[in-house]
């Protein structure tokens, strides 16, 4: 149960407690769903991923969104049905206008490309939802350390604390034999 402390609320409290949360980008239930790469580098993405699924996603609270579900429903109907089966166990979160209105200012604030609005729009949901955590094997717009100086600004400018976007290998914890 919860303990009284006197002079703090309950739910700040059980926030104290909560799990740390994540946004589950597309990206992380294709590799769960993927047949196993023949390229070296995109199996050990895939090996790192189911690690982290099974090892760590419990010690987390998961959330994804219908943008998620979207893109994981399409390609082949056999990888789709078992990705959608994995975002079973995952929360969905809602668009909001707030999260509309952060992707546009994503796209036009130079730092994610116009030709790519459903990554901006990742990053839109999981802020304006106050994901601790977005994690991506999207290495080119979202995990990317060169964008992500304007990423946060802009997304602290519009009055948000951003998501740390990374990969599995950096939510492995003290379990990381990785590199």
């Amino acid at each position: 149960g919860l303990v009284d402390v006197p002079g703090v609320g309950t739910e700040f409290v059980a926030h104290l407690v909560a799990q740390p949360t994540v946004y589950i980008e597309t990206t992380i239930v294709s590799y769960l769903a993927a047949r196993p790469s023949s390229n070296p580098i995109v199996k050990g993405y895939q090996e790192v991923t189911h690690r982290w699924w099974h090892e760590r996603a419990k010690d987390f609270e998961l959330f994804t969104s219908l943008l998620v579900e979207r893109e994981a429903s399409q390609g082949d109907p056999q990888l789709a049905a078992i990705r959608m089966e994995l975002l079973k166990e995952v929360s969905v979160l809602g668009t909001s206008p707030g999260a509309d209105e952060l992707t546009t200012l994503l796209l036009h604030g130079g730092a994610i490309p116009a030709k790519v609005p459903e990554d901006a729009a990742h990053i839109a949901i999981a802020a304006t939802a106050g994901m601790e955590f977005l994690l991506t094997w999207n290495c080119r717009h979202l995990a990317n350390a060169e964008l992500w100086r304007r990423i946060d600004e802009i997304i602290r400018d519009f009055g948000c604390e951003p998501p740390v976007i990374c990969t599995p290998t950096a939510l492995l914890g003290d379990s990381s034999d990785v590199v």
